[in-house]
């Protein structure tokens, strides 16, 4: 990952210069999205739209994926009242890595289900390539391999510049439009969610919206 790691490193803009965080966003502005497609759950007409940031390599963000964002997406998505989008917002090469396989994963029809399959498994086993010590490229193959990738597509992937340079650009654009600073980050229907990510406060944000309140 040497030649990834550098490249990384030049590409994303420094977090330190954009302190600012944005409160609200117009919704139509937010939704603007040319680089990748984005992935989505839930259905169009949902009459609630959640878009959250998040880097691979958060721990907040994986607490967020593995115990409370099941429950929200029984509660809220699966029943047709949120739809909810995913973007990444890696902090680091490792972190850009993962967003790389994921998109590398989805394929060029986008198929949501095996991107998210992929960072549902890179959450999950975050502790065995996101702080290790040595090398992670090992252990990130042995994730995409449960998902269905080779040796040389894996390679492949994370080789690909322009793939690279579409994921930089939603950084950066999150960054310096969005006032994105940290993961996971959260707007509800274009209004930043403040409070922690907790079932709780997405309740107390969702349920009035919902209520038409």
């Amino acid at each position: 990952m040497a030649g990834l790691a550098l490249a990384v490193a030049t590409a994303l803009p420094a977090m330190a210069q954009r302190p600012v965080t944005v409160p609200e966003v117009p919704l139509e502005t937010l939704l603007k999205q040319d680089e990748l497609p984005d992935l989505i759950l839930g259905a169009e007409d949902a009459k609630v739209t959640v878009v959250e940031y998040a880097s691979l390599t958060c721990g907040h963000c994986m607490n967020f994926h593995t115990k409370v964002f099941p429950e929200l997406k029984t509660k809220y998505v699966d029943t047709g009242k949120v739809r909810w989008i995913y973007r990444d917002f890696p902090l680091d090469p490792r972190a850009i890595a993962g967003a790389m396989l994921a998109r590398c994963a989805a394929g060029e029809e986008v198929n949501t289900d095996r991107a998210l399959a992929m960072i549902d498994a890179l959450f999950h086993k975050q502790a065995d390539w996101a702080f290790v010590k040595t090398n992670p490229t090992q252990a990130l193959f042995d994730v995409a391999k449960q998902t269905g990738f080779t040796q040389e597509r894996f390679d492949k992937c994370l080789t690909d510049e322009a793939l690279l340079q579409k994921i930089t650009a939603i950084y950066t654009r999150a960054a310096e439009t969005f006032g994105v600073n940290a993961t996971p980050s959260f707007f509800i229907d274009g209004k930043r969610l403040q409070a922690a990510p907790s079932v709780e406060e997405f309740e107390k944000a969702l349920d009035p919206l919902l209520a038409g309140g």
